[in-house]
Parts: structure tokens; sequence; C-alpha cells
């Protein structure tokens, strides 16, 4: 698929996505919308497409990373505990700051994800070998472990319900004046644009990238870094994507291949388009109600998942 292709396929679901929903908005009456109709349309329309967009852009290139640093097609933020380590840090900056903003919680969120990461990375180092299936199993393994304890804590201070129905991946509850720090995240996409040619060779491994000068260490923590900030931003604005970040960069490697510099815009408009896909059918699938689009990306992510650890496996 060409570039220029998935450019106007990315146009046509997001204006797509602005005219779905309960408020009937056709697109013959744009330019005659009625009171009712123009403030569902730039209050909460528009506001949700920008956040689809911005977050499957963002969940795609985390995975793209992280799949470089670790030298695994499997490893996402949902399969690397990042995203259950930021689950424990919101539940901490709740417990402790209560009356914290989401700037705060975001701050938190991202300390312990960056220590989460670290921590599953030391974990993969120790395997005997990197199979390509065991390290994504242990990253999600690693999670669970991190979400139980989350779990425990919520239940013992009572604050399950509250965490389960706010990082529950939802964008029903998107409006104008409460996404905009997801907006944060687009400077973090074009850092990792910058750094894209670092990370493609840190991807080829350590010995390789340290025997041409470059500092892998360095790279490899500005690049969790990089994941663990904006992996904590979409947590704390949207909720849970999962297997977003595992399924779009795999697709995408198999037509454009692994240089990083070449694929990480490719991979973050498929991911904006996968997003907004599911978006719709989470709106369309039980009309006038909606599921939460983190079901719906986590049904159709998960096959995909499986397809691929399949494929991972023959190999």
């Amino acid at each position: 698929m060409k570039k220029g292709l998935l450019f106007i396929i990315l146009v046509i679901v997001a204006v797509s996505s602005l005219f779905i929903g309960v408020q009937s908005i056709s697109i013959r009456d744009l330019f005659q919308l009625n009171e009712t109709q123009q403030l569902v349309l730039w209050s909460t329309r528009v506001p949700r497409t920008v956040s689809l967009i911005i977050a499957g852009a963002t969940s795609s290139v985390c995975g793209l990373i992280m799949q470089h640093l670790t030298q695994n097609k499997f490893v996402s933020p949902t399969t690397a505990g990042t995203m259950d380590s930021a689950r424990l840090g919101i539940l901490v900056a709740m417990v402790f700051f209560p009356n914290g903003s989401t700037l705060s919680r975001s701050f938190v969120a991202f300390v312990f994800a960056f220590l989460g990461t670290m921590l599953f990375i030391q974990l993969i180092q120790r395997l005997p070998q990197k199979n390509q299936v065991m390290v994504p199993l242990v990253g999600l393994m690693f999670g669970n472990i991190v979400g139980s304890v989350v779990t425990f804590f919520a239940y013992q201070l009572q604050l399950i319900q509250n965490m389960s129905s706010w990082l529950q991946g939802n964008f029903a509850t998107i409006t104008r004046g409460g996404y905009e720090l997801i907006y944060l995240t687009v400077p973090l996409l074009i850092l990792a644009y910058l750094y894209a040619y670092h990370f493609t060779i840190a991807g080829m491994g350590k010995d390789l990238a340290t025997g041409i000068g470059l500092n892998y260490q360095l790279v490899q923590l500005f690049g969790l870094a990089i994941v663990s900030l904006a992996s904590s931003i979409i947590l704390v604005t949207i909720g849970g994507l999962p297997f977003l970040g595992v399924v779009v960069p795999n697709i995408v490697s198999l037509y454009y291949g692994d240089q990083m510099k070449q694929t990480l815009w490719v991979a973050a408009g498929a991911g904006s388009i996968f997003l907004i896909v599911c978006d719709i059918i989470s709106r369309l699938v039980i009309q006038p109600y909606e599921v939460p689009v983190s079901l719906v990306v986590g049904v159709i992510g998960s096959v995909i998942f499986i397809a691929l650890l399949l494929r991972g496996a023959k190999k």
C-alpha cells in the first residue's frame, strides 16, 4: 500500500467518524447545522476524532520503538508491563495526591511506567535465550502480576470501580476541555522520528551499535522514556488500548521493512486508522449505545496477535 493511499484512507475514516453517533449529523447539512448539531460536532465529535488519531498514532509508534529496543516483534507497552506499571502509578497518585491534577497523575504514572519497563528489560536479559515467543509471554505475566497488585490495593482502598471505569479505553467521554493533555504526545512523536535512525541501529544489537560508536545504554533509556511518558499520557486521558502497539507495527514491517525512519509515520497513520475503525465499530454494534473501544481493539488485536505468535513460532 502506498503512503499516499494510506493518508487518503485516514482522511476518509476520520471524516466518517465525525458523522457517526446518536445525534444525527449529515455531511450534506454540514454548512447548515442547527445549534445542537454544531455543539455536538465541535464539543464532542471533533475532539473525539482528534484524540483517536493521536492516540492510535502514539500507541503504534510506542510499540514500534519498543520492538526495536528489545529486538522482539511481539513487545509493546501492553505486553511489557509498561501500562500495568503506569496503572500502579495512577493508584499511588490517587491515594497520596487525591486532589492532584491530571498532569501530576500523568507524571507519577510516567515514573512507575519507566521503572516497570526497565525492570522488564532486566528480566528478559536474564532469559537463557531471547526466544521470540517467550519474551512477550514473560511480559504478559509480569504485567499480570503488577495488575493483580493494583487490583488488590484498589479493592482494599475501595477505588476499584473508580479505576476500572477511568482506565478503560473509551472515547465516549472525550469532550472539549478534557482531552488536550494528549497533545503532549505530539512532540514525543517528533522526537521519536528525529532519533529513529538511532533506534534502528540499537535494534541491531548492543555489540553492533556500540561497535559503530552509538551509546547503546543512553539510546535505550531515551527510547524507553519516550514510550513510558507517551503511554502514561494515553492511559490517563483515554485508557488502555490492548495489542494496538503490537499488531500495527508488525503489519507495517511486513510491507515496509524495519528501517524506522521510513516506517514511523506509516505506522502512526496505520495505528490511527485501526483505532478509528474500531471506534466506529464500537458505536455501531449496539446502536444507539456503544461499547468501550478497548473491547473492540482487544478482540480484533488479540486475534491478530495470536496469528503473529503462531507465525513467529513457525520460523
